[in-house]
């Protein structure tokens, strides 16, 4: 009789879990609904998929962004932000839901961007695996390194040449900038400098997610 109760009340509890995933998968997809979706700005000549980008045109997990010279595109996909600079190729890979981001690929360039809170995604380059949750976050190729900075949340920083030398970076306002090498460094991970990316383009970016900055603008 009590192991079958405490199997009822483990399927119970299992049940219970399932059940509160979802609603928060509902609630997710009802606050994307909330916001407007796909292309906020675009400057100079971007691609997404292959078609000339323009204001209003969605952009989908599974896309690939491609931005040219001096060309600039900021996007909404899901309630996550992203604003990627000239030069550079992003590739965004599908997450659990039609609208939400699982993994992004920055080949080539510049991406900063903001996600909402609790979803795990993961941003890789060709040297680093970066493990994020609801972080303001900027990542730009440099020759063989990746300068990522952790605007704001929590970050984990793989290499991608040598995983045991992971750092687990957690700050309010730009703290802990990183440059992340691959193999034939004596150390993957070191220290950064802030760079190429503003408070400014962080709280438009929130903006267009019905969202605020998780610091105080004034203060900086």
């Amino acid at each position: 009789m009590r192991n079958g109760r405490r199997l009822w009340l483990a399927r119970a509890a299992a049940g219970g879990a399932a059940a509160a995933l979802g609603m928060a998968r509902v609630r997710a997809a009802l606050a994307a609904d909330a916001v407007k979706q796909g292309v906020a700005r675009v400057r100079g000549e971007v691609r997404i998929d292959g078609r000339m980008a323009k204001p209003a045109l969605e952009v989908r997990p599974g896309d690939t962004v491609v931005t040219g010279r001096d060309a600039e595109l900021v996007a909404v996909i899901g309630r996550d932000a992203f604003l990627v600079r000239s030069d550079s190729r992003i590739e965004f890979s599908r997450g659990p839901g039609e609208r939400i981001v699982g993994a992004l690929r920055v080949v080539t360039g510049a991406l900063l961007s903001v996600f909402a809170p609790g979803e795990k995604k993961q941003i890789r380059t060709h040297s680093a695996a970066i493990g994020i949750r609801g972080t303001g976050i900027y990542v730009e190729i440099e020759n063989v390194r990746t300068y990522v900075c952790t605007c704001y949340g929590e970050a984990e920083l793989v290499p991608v040449d040598d995983p045991r030398q992971v750092e687990v970076v957690r700050t309010t306002h730009h703290d802990q900038p990183r440059y992340v090498y691959p193999k034939g460094m004596p150390r993957m991970i070191e220290k950064a400098p802030v760079i190429n990316h503003t408070d400014a383009e962080l709280i438009m970016l929130e903006s267009l997610v019905g969202r605020t900055v998780p610091f105080d603008p004034s203060r900086y």
